[in-house]
Protein backbone atom coordinates (compact mmCIF):
# COMPACT_ATOMS: atom_id res chain seq x y z
CA UNK A 1 0.00 0.00 0.00
CA UNK A 2 2.62 2.48 0.93
CA UNK A 3 4.65 1.99 -2.76
CA UNK A 4 1.04 2.57 -4.61
CA UNK A 5 1.03 5.83 -2.40
CA UNK A 6 4.63 6.69 -3.55
CA UNK A 7 3.79 6.07 -7.07
CA UNK A 8 0.86 8.28 -7.02
CA UNK A 9 2.39 10.78 -5.38
CA UNK A 10 5.82 10.84 -8.09
CA UNK A 11 5.38 13.98 -9.77
CA UNK A 12 6.39 12.67 -13.17
CA UNK A 13 3.27 10.70 -12.62
CA UNK A 14 0.86 13.36 -11.05
CA UNK A 15 1.78 15.66 -14.52
CA UNK A 16 1.04 12.79 -16.50
CA UNK A 17 -2.26 11.82 -15.00
CA UNK A 18 -3.39 16.03 -14.31
CA UNK A 19 -2.39 16.43 -18.02
CA UNK A 20 -4.24 13.66 -19.63
CA UNK A 21 -7.96 14.31 -17.95
CA UNK A 22 -7.37 18.07 -18.78
CA UNK A 23 -6.80 17.26 -22.25
CA UNK A 24 -9.11 14.39 -22.66
CA UNK A 25 -12.05 17.04 -20.62
CA UNK A 26 -10.94 20.13 -22.84
CA UNK A 27 -10.80 18.25 -26.16
CA UNK A 28 -14.47 16.72 -25.30
CA UNK A 29 -16.68 17.49 -28.61
CA UNK A 30 -20.49 15.90 -29.10
CA UNK A 31 -18.34 14.65 -32.33
CA UNK A 32 -19.46 10.49 -32.93
CA UNK A 33 -17.11 8.50 -31.21
CA UNK A 34 -16.46 4.65 -31.12
CA UNK A 35 -18.54 4.21 -28.22
CA UNK A 36 -21.71 3.60 -29.98
CA UNK A 37 -23.41 7.38 -29.45
CA UNK A 38 -26.99 8.32 -27.62
CA UNK A 39 -29.90 7.50 -30.01
CA UNK A 40 -27.59 5.20 -32.87
CA UNK A 41 -29.11 1.99 -31.94
CA UNK A 42 -33.08 1.15 -32.94
CA UNK A 43 -34.94 0.74 -29.21
CA UNK A 44 -35.46 -2.67 -29.36
CA UNK A 45 -31.70 -3.67 -29.76
CA UNK A 46 -30.61 -1.22 -27.12
CA UNK A 47 -33.54 -2.74 -24.63
CA UNK A 48 -31.48 -5.83 -25.92
CA UNK A 49 -27.94 -5.30 -25.10
CA UNK A 50 -29.01 -3.58 -21.56
CA UNK A 51 -30.92 -7.17 -20.72
CA UNK A 52 -28.00 -8.99 -21.08
CA UNK A 53 -25.34 -6.57 -19.52
CA UNK A 54 -27.17 -6.19 -16.38
CA UNK A 55 -26.37 -10.05 -14.99
CA UNK A 56 -22.90 -9.22 -15.52
CA UNK A 57 -23.23 -6.10 -13.86
CA UNK A 58 -24.61 -7.64 -10.85
CA UNK A 59 -22.17 -10.40 -10.67
CA UNK A 60 -19.06 -8.14 -11.34
CA UNK A 61 -20.83 -6.40 -7.60
CA UNK A 62 -20.55 -9.30 -6.01
CA UNK A 63 -17.02 -9.74 -7.13
CA UNK A 64 -15.87 -6.20 -6.44
CA UNK A 65 -17.63 -7.05 -2.88
CA UNK A 66 -15.71 -9.76 -2.18
CA UNK A 67 -12.55 -8.90 -3.12
CA UNK A 68 -12.55 -5.51 -1.30
CA UNK A 69 -13.89 -7.17 1.90
CA UNK A 70 -11.51 -10.13 1.87
CA UNK A 71 -8.46 -7.60 0.71
CA UNK A 72 -9.30 -4.38 1.72
CA UNK A 73 -6.03 -2.75 0.85
CA UNK A 74 -6.70 -3.76 -2.76
CA UNK A 75 -8.74 -0.67 -2.79
CA UNK A 76 -6.33 1.88 -4.03
CA UNK A 77 -5.08 -0.56 -7.14
CA UNK A 78 -8.54 -0.86 -8.25
CA UNK A 79 -9.20 2.81 -8.30
CA UNK A 80 -5.55 2.77 -10.26
CA UNK A 81 -7.24 0.19 -12.81
CA UNK A 82 -9.73 2.57 -12.74
CA UNK A 83 -8.17 5.36 -13.58
CA UNK A 84 -5.81 3.81 -16.24
CA UNK A 85 -8.68 2.41 -18.09
CA UNK A 86 -10.92 6.11 -17.95
CA UNK A 87 -7.70 7.75 -19.21
CA UNK A 88 -6.71 5.51 -22.01
CA UNK A 89 -10.51 4.83 -23.17
CA UNK A 90 -10.85 8.88 -23.28
CA UNK A 91 -8.18 9.33 -25.81
CA UNK A 92 -9.79 9.40 -28.85
CA UNK A 93 -8.08 9.44 -31.92
CA UNK A 94 -9.72 10.28 -35.06
CA UNK A 95 -10.87 7.28 -37.57
CA UNK A 96 -11.07 6.72 -42.05
CA UNK A 97 -15.03 6.99 -40.51
CA UNK A 98 -15.09 10.77 -39.52
CA UNK A 99 -15.98 8.85 -36.16
CA UNK A 100 -12.74 8.18 -33.43
CA UNK A 101 -11.13 4.83 -32.49
CA UNK A 102 -9.26 4.76 -28.88
CA UNK A 103 -7.70 2.43 -26.05
CA UNK A 104 -9.73 0.67 -23.85
CA UNK A 105 -7.27 0.20 -20.64
CA UNK A 106 -9.23 -2.42 -19.34
CA UNK A 107 -7.01 -5.25 -20.12
CA UNK A 108 -4.75 -4.44 -17.07
CA UNK A 109 -8.00 -4.59 -14.72
CA UNK A 110 -8.32 -7.91 -15.76
CA UNK A 111 -5.43 -9.20 -15.14
CA UNK A 112 -5.44 -8.08 -11.82
CA UNK A 113 -8.85 -8.72 -10.30
CA UNK A 114 -10.69 -10.41 -13.17
CA UNK A 115 -12.91 -9.85 -15.87
CA UNK A 116 -16.37 -9.71 -13.86
CA UNK A 117 -14.74 -6.72 -11.53
CA UNK A 118 -13.81 -5.31 -14.75
CA UNK A 119 -17.91 -4.91 -15.60
CA UNK A 120 -18.09 -3.06 -12.67
CA UNK A 121 -14.94 -0.58 -13.48
CA UNK A 122 -15.75 -0.06 -17.21
CA UNK A 123 -19.29 0.50 -16.82
CA UNK A 124 -18.17 3.49 -13.99
CA UNK A 125 -15.69 4.75 -16.75
CA UNK A 126 -18.56 4.72 -19.81
CA UNK A 127 -21.05 6.58 -17.75
CA UNK A 128 -19.03 8.87 -17.04
CA UNK A 129 -17.48 9.75 -20.39
CA UNK A 130 -21.23 9.32 -21.71
CA UNK A 131 -22.41 12.29 -19.28
CA UNK A 132 -19.16 14.34 -19.27
CA UNK A 133 -17.34 13.92 -22.50
CA UNK A 134 -20.72 12.84 -25.17
CA UNK A 135 -18.72 9.98 -25.45
CA UNK A 136 -20.79 6.88 -25.70
CA UNK A 137 -24.40 7.32 -24.20
CA UNK A 138 -26.91 6.37 -21.59
CA UNK A 139 -29.16 4.27 -24.00
CA UNK A 140 -26.13 2.52 -25.87
CA UNK A 141 -24.33 2.07 -22.26
CA UNK A 142 -25.97 -1.43 -22.51
CA UNK A 143 -23.72 -2.50 -25.93
CA UNK A 144 -20.66 -0.32 -25.07
CA UNK A 145 -20.56 -2.01 -21.32
CA UNK A 146 -20.63 -5.58 -23.07
CA UNK A 147 -18.61 -5.04 -25.87
CA UNK A 148 -15.51 -2.86 -23.63
CA UNK A 149 -16.18 -3.92 -20.26
CA UNK A 150 -17.59 -7.41 -20.56
CA UNK A 151 -16.66 -9.24 -23.30
CA UNK A 152 -13.06 -7.53 -24.32
CA UNK A 153 -11.79 -8.04 -20.29
CA UNK A 154 -12.92 -11.69 -20.52
CA UNK A 155 -10.87 -12.52 -24.03
CA UNK A 156 -7.90 -10.43 -22.12
CA UNK A 157 -8.27 -12.58 -18.85
CA UNK A 158 -8.32 -15.97 -20.80
CA UNK A 159 -5.40 -15.20 -23.12
CA UNK A 160 -3.52 -14.25 -19.66
CA UNK A 161 -4.16 -17.46 -17.86
CA UNK A 162 -3.80 -19.38 -21.09
CA UNK A 163 -0.11 -17.75 -22.05
CA UNK A 164 0.92 -18.08 -18.69
CA UNK A 165 -0.09 -22.06 -18.07
CA UNK A 166 2.00 -23.00 -21.24
CA UNK A 167 4.30 -20.23 -21.77
CA UNK A 168 4.89 -18.48 -18.19
CA UNK A 169 6.20 -15.73 -20.00
CA UNK A 170 4.86 -13.35 -17.91
CA UNK A 171 5.27 -9.76 -20.22
CA UNK A 172 4.13 -11.27 -23.11
CA UNK A 173 1.09 -12.68 -21.57
CA UNK A 174 0.19 -9.24 -20.71
CA UNK A 175 0.85 -7.74 -24.01
CA UNK A 176 -1.46 -9.76 -25.81
CA UNK A 177 -3.92 -9.99 -23.23
CA UNK A 178 -3.98 -6.50 -23.15
CA UNK A 179 -3.69 -6.42 -27.58
CA UNK A 180 -6.79 -8.57 -27.60
CA UNK A 181 -8.92 -7.01 -24.89
CA UNK A 182 -8.59 -3.59 -27.31
CA UNK A 183 -8.84 -5.34 -30.44
CA UNK A 184 -12.07 -7.81 -29.36
CA UNK A 185 -13.96 -5.04 -28.12
CA UNK A 186 -14.20 -3.31 -31.78
CA UNK A 187 -14.59 -6.80 -33.12
CA UNK A 188 -18.28 -6.86 -30.78
CA UNK A 189 -18.82 -3.40 -31.40
CA UNK A 190 -19.04 -3.93 -35.26
CA UNK A 191 -20.82 -7.20 -34.62
CA UNK A 192 -23.10 -4.99 -32.75
CA UNK A 193 -23.43 -2.29 -35.25
CA UNK A 194 -23.75 -5.19 -37.72
CA UNK A 195 -27.32 -6.53 -36.39
CA UNK A 196 -28.60 -3.56 -35.99
CA UNK A 197 -27.56 -2.07 -39.43
CA UNK A 198 -27.36 -5.18 -42.06
CA UNK A 199 -26.31 -4.54 -45.57
CA UNK A 200 -29.22 -4.35 -48.09
CA UNK A 201 -26.91 -6.66 -49.93
CA UNK A 202 -25.20 -9.42 -48.48
CA UNK A 203 -27.12 -8.48 -45.18
CA UNK A 204 -25.09 -8.90 -41.45
CA UNK A 205 -21.88 -10.36 -42.40
CA UNK A 206 -21.58 -7.85 -45.31
CA UNK A 207 -22.49 -4.67 -42.67
CA UNK A 208 -19.79 -6.49 -40.29
CA UNK A 209 -16.93 -6.67 -42.30
CA UNK A 210 -17.17 -3.40 -43.37
CA UNK A 211 -17.55 -1.68 -39.91
CA UNK A 212 -14.61 -4.21 -39.10
CA UNK A 213 -12.73 -2.72 -41.65
CA UNK A 214 -12.45 0.68 -41.22
CA UNK A 215 -11.93 0.65 -37.44
CA UNK A 216 -9.10 -1.76 -38.27
CA UNK A 217 -7.36 0.78 -39.99
CA UNK A 218 -6.88 2.51 -36.69
CA UNK A 219 -7.46 -0.13 -34.11
CA UNK A 220 -4.97 -2.49 -34.94
CA UNK A 221 -1.82 -0.03 -34.20
CA UNK A 222 -4.00 1.46 -30.91
CA UNK A 223 -4.30 -2.20 -30.16
CA UNK A 224 -0.20 -2.75 -30.24
CA UNK A 225 0.46 0.68 -28.33
CA UNK A 226 -1.95 -0.10 -25.75
CA UNK A 227 -0.05 -3.63 -25.24
CA UNK A 228 3.40 -2.49 -24.69
CA UNK A 229 1.91 0.82 -22.57
CA UNK A 230 -0.16 -1.63 -20.52
CA UNK A 231 3.38 -3.70 -19.68
CA UNK A 232 5.46 -0.56 -18.92
CA UNK A 233 2.59 0.06 -16.58
CA UNK A 234 2.73 -3.74 -15.05
CA UNK A 235 6.62 -2.61 -14.82
CA UNK A 236 6.13 0.19 -12.43
CA UNK A 237 3.35 -1.89 -10.41
CA UNK A 238 6.38 -3.94 -9.76
CA UNK A 239 8.22 -1.80 -7.95
CA UNK A 240 5.53 0.59 -6.41
CA UNK A 241 2.91 -2.06 -6.13
CA UNK A 242 4.57 -5.13 -5.02
CA UNK A 243 3.07 -6.10 -2.46
CA UNK A 244 -0.31 -5.97 -3.96
CA UNK A 245 1.11 -7.91 -6.78
CA UNK A 246 2.09 -10.43 -4.50
CA UNK A 247 -1.51 -10.71 -2.42
CA UNK A 248 -2.88 -11.23 -5.72
CA UNK A 249 -0.55 -14.25 -6.45
CA UNK A 250 0.16 -12.56 -9.60
CA UNK A 251 4.15 -12.23 -8.85
CA UNK A 252 6.30 -14.38 -6.50
CA UNK A 253 7.04 -13.39 -3.35
CA UNK A 254 10.26 -11.26 -3.08
CA UNK A 255 12.51 -13.05 -0.53
CA UNK A 256 13.77 -11.07 1.89
CA UNK A 257 16.83 -10.83 3.76
CA UNK A 258 16.76 -11.85 7.46
CA UNK A 259 12.86 -13.24 7.01
CA UNK A 260 14.01 -16.96 8.28
CA UNK A 261 15.13 -15.45 11.10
Amino acid sequence: MLGLKKLFFKPTVLFFVGASACLTVGAATPAQAMHIMEGYLPVGWAIFWWLVFFPCFALGLRSLHRLTKENPDLKLLLALAGAFTFVLSALKMPSVTGSSSHPTGTGLGAILFGPMAMSVLGTLVLVFQALLLAHGGITTLGANAMSMAVIGPFFAWGTYQLLMQYSKKQKLAIFLAAALANLITYVVTSLQLALAFPAENGGILVSFLKFAGIFAVTQIPLAISEGFLTVLVWNWLSVYGRTELEQLNLIKPEVRIGAEN
